[in-house]
Order: structure tokens, then C-alpha cells, then sequence
């Protein structure tokens, strides 16, 4: 059984935790690093991280004292399995599309 997507779309659901996800798809950060970037306590930070964390969209590592967070790639999987279903049912739609308007001007 595929586990569920949900944390997932819950730590993508809000724009804070987004704007904390292009942050660090360009470097590794600690809590105190994301903070600078944001008007808000280390806490509320902290927070965020947790979430996305849980929605398998980071990781965190120990480093000394500091807790260092990093993009987790393969977290994104659930969002492109969600993603594909609606692709491969758009593909379809215009493949039969396609279909039907070849067979009305055959039929001319």
C-alpha cells in the first residue's frame, strides 16, 4: 500500500513553507539561516521545518550542535505521481479529441 501524500500536500499547502523550499534548493540551511530570510520568530521557522519535514520534503541532520536542513528530492514523488494521473488523463482527452475531429473530417 503506497503510504499517503497528504503530509506531503500539507507542507506544500502553505507560502511560507514554499518560499522556505527555494531557499534551500539553493544551499543547505540551518534554523538560524532560513530565519534571516523571513520576518518571523526561530520558532515560527522551526515550525515550518517540522512540517516540512514530515511531509518528506526535507531532511535534517546533525551537525555539532546545529541541525542542518536540505531539499529532499525524492519527497517530491508523491506531488509527481499526483501530477502524472491528471497528465496521462489530459493526454488522453486529446488523443480522443484528436480522434474524433480526423474521424468528422474523413467523413467530409
Amino acid at each position: 500500500m503506497m503510504p499517503s501524500s497528504q503530509p506531503t500536500f500539507r507542507a506544500l499547502a502553505d507560502p511560507t513553507r514554499r518560499d522556505i523550499l527555494r531557499h534551500l534548493a539553493g544551499q543547505d540551511m540551518t534554523i538560524a539561516e532560513v530565519a534571516q530570510n523571513f520576518d518571523m520568530t526561530r520558532a515560527a521557522v522551526k515550525k515550518h521545518l517540522t512540517v516540512l519535514s514530515d511531509g518528506g520534503l526535507i531532511t535534517v541532520r546533525a551537525q555539532g550542535r546545529e541541525k542542518i536542513n536540505a531539499i529532499n528530492k525524492e519527497g517530491f514523488a508523491p506531488v509527481f505521481d499526483w501530477l502524472s494521473y491528471f497528465d496521462q488523463f489530459w493526454d488522453d482527452k486529446l488523443a480522443d479529441l484528436i480522434s474524433a475531429i480526423e474521424k468528422d473530417h474523413s467523413n467530409d
